[in-house]
């Protein structure tokens, strides 16, 4: 049997015998995250492992996250720490959906979240991240916009983007969108001096209320950078610990109890250990070379207009 501290100290000696770049996104658990050789969000993790000398990458996310890391390096060996670990936005819609809204505006340009499958961004132009949305909407030179998945992050980005013309499906993050006005209400009338932080997959109701809105990487630097002492977070419950973890002299409390992401949930240090101990576990992401192409020309395009 191993403590925490000793299965931590396992995996830090594994990985480096074994040639791993472990990637964490900041909604596992604390453990996990002191184990990372890197630690963010889905795109900036992707974009480290490209950088990383290791020949085996390892994520600690969901299946997107491991499919975006494989596009950016096609020749490094990727693997999901959890096989079950999907993104219930990601999977929300079909490559069919897609052609029949792009033959019905033909004139427009299809923008997809980072949360969408690598079989889905082969038939949009351009990728966006929370934290660089706006910008590559912005730049873009359409003046009309399919914003897929998510329904709120794309409407965030049109009320500040009002000379271009947007058309949405109904989707987005179920985490996010369960969170209420109420429960907004109630939190800051439990906590009179904190500022409310929100992700801007939240509906528009509960970024309406927000002292401010952006990416999760965004409402850590606002912390950071911040004179306040309390915070209301509005994104998933495990930002609250990795912030009490980085900032104990300040206070942060959830929103809501719901707000937890039972995918991200399911990676466990004793998985990472296993995968990197005995091979037990988590699964290969393999990609046909075209998928990795053409889902790439989409990220290529994120990266031209301000990604």
């Amino acid at each position: 049997m191993l403590t925490t501290a000793e299965m931590q100290q396992e995996i830090l000696k594994l990985k480096r015998e074994k040639d791993f770049c472990v990637l964490v996104h900041a909604y596992q658990t604390h453990d996990i995250l002191e184990i990372a050789d890197f630690v963010g969000d889905s795109f900036g993790l992707s974009k480290q492992a490209a950088k990383a000398a290791h020949k085996n990458v390892l994520m600690c996310g969901v299946r997107f996250m491991a499919e975006t890391a494989k596009i950016l390096s096609p020749q490094k060996n990727v693997y999901l720490s959890s096989p079950f670990a999907g993104c219930p936005m990601a999977e929300q819609m079909t490559v069919n959906q897609i052609k029949a809204l792009k033959r019905e505006h033909p004139e427009a340009a299809v923008v997809c979240y980072i949360n969408t499958t690598a079989l889905l961004k082969t038939v949009c132009d351009v990728c966006v991240t929370s934290a660089s949305a706006l910008e590559i909407v912005k730049n873009i030179p359409q003046k009309e916009i399919i914003f897929i998945p998510d329904i709120n992050l794309g409407r965030w980005v049109e009320k500040q983007v009002p000379n271009k013309k947007f058309y949405f499906i109904n989707g987005g993050c179920p985490v996010h969108m369960s969170v209420t006005a109420d429960d907004v209400k109630r939190a800051k009338s439990l906590h009179k001096n904190a500022l409310f932080l929100v992700h801007p997959e939240c509906k528009k109701e509960v970024t309406d209320l927000a002292d401010y809105a952006g990416s999760t990487t965004g409402i850590m630097n606002f912390v950071a950078n911040s004179q306040n002492n309390e915070f209301i977070i509005g994104t998933e419950n495990s930002i609250v610990q990795h912030l009490q973890f980085k900032y104990p002299e300040k206070r942060f409390y959830p929103v809501s109890k719901n707000c937890i992401c039972t995918d991200m949930r399911l990676t466990t240090l004793a998985d990472v250990y296993g995968i990197l101990k005995f091979g037990n576990g988590g699964e290969e992401i393999v990609l046909d070379q075209e998928v990795i192409k053409e889902a790439g020309h989409c990220i290529d395009q994120m990266l031209k207009y301000g990604g």
